[in-house]
C-alpha cells in the first residue's frame, strides 16, 4: 500500500469523461459528497435510461464553457452546509488529480455565490488523500486540454 498523497485545501483537478480539462475545487474534509457547479441543467432521455445535459464555465475568467451530457447514475437529497435539503442529480465519474485517476460521484449544483466551482468530499479523498489545510495547490494546473494519465 503506497503512502498518502498529501492534498492543499485547494487544488486543481479535471474530470476527463466529462470533457472538463481542469477546473478548480476546494478540498473539504467536511463534506460527504463531490458537487460540481453547473450553469444550466436539462434532463432527457437515450436508450430508454435518464440523461442530464448541464453548462457549466470550469474558470474564474468565464471563458470556454463546457456543455456536457451524461448519463444519471442517481438522484439523492443533500444536505447543504446552510441546512438546505434538496434533490440533486448525481454522476459516476473519473476524477483525476495528483497523478491518480479514480471513480468518483459528483452532483450538479448551483454553486454560483461559492469560491470554487467544485467541491472535493471525503469520499473521494478516501484511502489515498490526506489534507494539509496550510498549503494550497500541491499538484499544479494541468494543462488546458485533455491528455492521458501518463503525459
Amino acid at each position: 500500500m503506497q503512502a498518502p498523497i498529501v492534498l492543499g485545501w485547494r487544488e486543481w483537478v479535471a474530470l476527463p469523461e466529462l470533457g472538463i480539462a481542469r477546473v478548480r475545487a476546494k478540498v473539504d474534509s467536511g463534506a460527504r459528497t463531490c458537487a460540481l457547479h453547473v450553469d444550466e441543467q436539462w434532463r432527457f432521455s437515450e436508450g430508454g435510461a435518464p440523461w442530464v445535459g448541464f453548462r457549466l464555465t470550469p474558470s474564474k475568467a468565464r471563458l470556454g464553457g463546457v456543455e456536457v451530457r451524461a448519463p444519471i447514475h442517481d438522484e439523492r437529497e443533500v444536505v447543504d452546509s446552510g441546512g438546505h435539503r434538496t434533490v440533486r442529480v448525481f454522476l459516476r465519474t473519473v476524477l483525476r488529480l495528483a497523478g491518480q485517476e479514480r471513480a468518483i460521484e459528483i452532483n450538479l449544483s448551483d454553486r454560483r455565490g461559492m469560491m470554487f466551482p467544485m467541491l472535493l468530499g471525503r469520499t473521494a479523498l478516501d484511502g489515498i488523500f490526506i489534507i494539509d489545510p496550510a498549503r494550497s495547490f500541491l499538484h499544479g494546473r494541468p494543462p488546458r486540454t485533455l491528455s492521458s494519465p501518463s503525459a
